[in-house]
Parts: structure tokens; sequence; C-alpha cells
């Protein structure tokens, strides 16, 4: 804490580091600035977020869609073969193939191959 360097204080009473301050009142001493910058980061870490993967959209009329039924077919605007877009808490982060997981052949992933930076100017989705 700064103080004032004029500042009166009472006969005898000095102003030392905070840590010698709490020694002196058998206090734990504060965490080192470090420490206290590790401890805010894993909080943030631990934040959860939403990962959505896009295969593609399409746009229709209400008219159509309320005359969908099991086993339509809905075009999208991605081409097969074409990245699909990796989006976190509704921005575009990466873009990726899609790929069968090896671990569970039944599961699908994607295996990044461009990240986009803020830079590069992309929109939110």
């Amino acid at each position: 804490m700064d103080l004032p360097e004029d500042m009166d204080l009472p006969e005898g009473l000095t102003l030392g580091e905070p840590s010698a301050m709490a020694e002196s009142l058998d206090m734990p001493a504060p965490p080192p600035p470090a420490a206290a910058g590790n401890r805010n980061l894993d909080v943030i870490l631990r934040i959860p977020v939403t990962v959505q993967v896009v295969l593609g959209s399409a746009t229709m009329p209400v008219a159509n869609l309320m005359k969908l039924g099991r086993g339509a077919v809905i075009p999208l605007d991605h081409r097969v073969g074409e990245p699909v877009d990796v989006v976190v808490n509704g921005r575009v982060v990466a873009r990726g193939e899609m790929v069968v997981v090896e671990e569970d052949e039944s599961r699908f992933g994607v295996s990044l191959t461009e990240i986009i930076t803020p830079s590069s100017g992309e929109r939110p989705v």
C-alpha cells in the first residue's frame, strides 16, 4: 500500500513491508504477486466455453421447413472436402477437416488445419 511520504505517524510508529507487518501480528504474509497471478490464471483456465463444429448452414422459407420430415435432406452451403469452422462462444477460432476418432470409430473429430487470429478480421458467427 502506498502512503504519502509526508504523512504524520505517531511517535515510534514506522511502516515496514507488508510481510514484516504480518509477521509482527502473527498473520500469514500475503502471497507474492506471481503466486496471486497464477491463481487468477487457474480460475480463468477453468471457465467452460462452448465449442461447436459447423458443417454448414442453409436458408429456407418457413413453408419449406414445415414440409420437412423423416429422411429429408437439407443441402448445406459447404461442399464435401471443404474445411469446417470451429466456433468458440460464437466466434470462429479455427478451421479443419472432419476425421474419425481413432480410439472410438463411432465418433467424429476435427483435425485443425488453420488457426484464425484476431488480426485476420474474422467476424462472429
